[in-house]
């Protein structure tokens, strides 16, 4: 099949016109952050070094990392058992169980903050003050997104076939999940994490309405004094969670080539 002049031409000028829509502003971004404060020109990197340089502002980053990475882990141990344990012994709740991850879609982030504040102030009371508590309430918000995440990657393989061969083997269940089901769905499971760690990381109403210093509200913060040093730290964020996103797709590609070698 041949494509033609005017089709190469068009598409061209689409991804032009995609990459212009996507990169403009994040160069807009690069340039409102090391401008040079004042009417000198000029280029500084001292809005970059804040972040490094600040204490509370590093402790807040600090922190988001840990609860992204807290909340994938928490994340994954529930729902992939739970998944898993449902479509081999319980099929008929598998609805429920879609209904229950799906729910915090419907409903505003706002009124589960107010859902659960009460609540917060016996986890915090017992564990601590610590922005780390908020990881249990990250792992309602990112829910429903690994949960389609997961269930698409589920529904790729044969779980039942591959339990039964296993068990028929002498596995547990134990080594059914982390050692056969497991390593058939990690696209699923790097995409969850993946939407987890970017919900995550640009997540700002849970963390401020509870009063704690994650990295969206230092940067909220921030803004009113230092506008370009909140510039530079949104921007080391999305360009975090690109590479992430580079990351994963490079990853999946590599397993789809070992997959059709073998």
């Amino acid at each position: 099949m041949t494509v033609s002049p005017l089709f190469r031409v068009v598409r061209a000028v689409l991804l032009l016109a995609f990459a212009a829509y996507f990169f403009v502003p994040l160069l807009a971004m690069f340039d409102f952050s090391t401008q040079v404060r004042g009417s000198a020109p000029g280029r500084t990197w001292d809005n970059w070094e804040y972040m490094v340089t600040d204490e509370d502002f590093r402790s807040s980053i600090i922190y988001s990392l840990l609860l992204a990475l807290f909340t994938v882990v928490l994340m994954v141990v529930l729902l992939v058992p739970t998944m898993v344990w449902v479509r081999l012994r319980v099929p008929r709740v598998k609805r429920l169980i879609e209904f229950l991850c799906l729910l915090p879609l419907t409903i505003p982030a706002l009124v589960i903050v107010v859902g659960i504040s009460n609540v917060y102030s016996w986890v915090s009371y017992l564990l601590g003050d610590s922005p780390l508590v908020l990881t249990f309430a990250y792992v309602i918000l990112v829910l429903p997104y690994s949960y389609r995440a997961l269930d698409a990657a589920l529904s790729a393989i044969d779980v039942a076939t591959l339990a039964e061969a296993a068990r028929s083997l002498g596995a547990g269940w134990f080594t059914v999940i982390a050692r056969i089901i497991l390593p058939n769905i990690t696209g699923g499971v790097l995409g969850a994490a993946f939407i987890s760690v970017a919900l995550v990381l640009g997540e700002f109403v849970f963390a401020s309405l509870l009063h704690f210093d994650t990295m969206p509200v230092a940067m909220a913060g921030i803004y009113k004094s230092n506008g370009p040093a909140a510039m530079a730290a949104a921007l080391a964020s999305m360009l975090f969670v690109v590479v992430l996103l580079l990351g994963l797709t490079f990853l999946s590609r590599d397993r789809h080539k070992q997959g059709a070698s073998s």
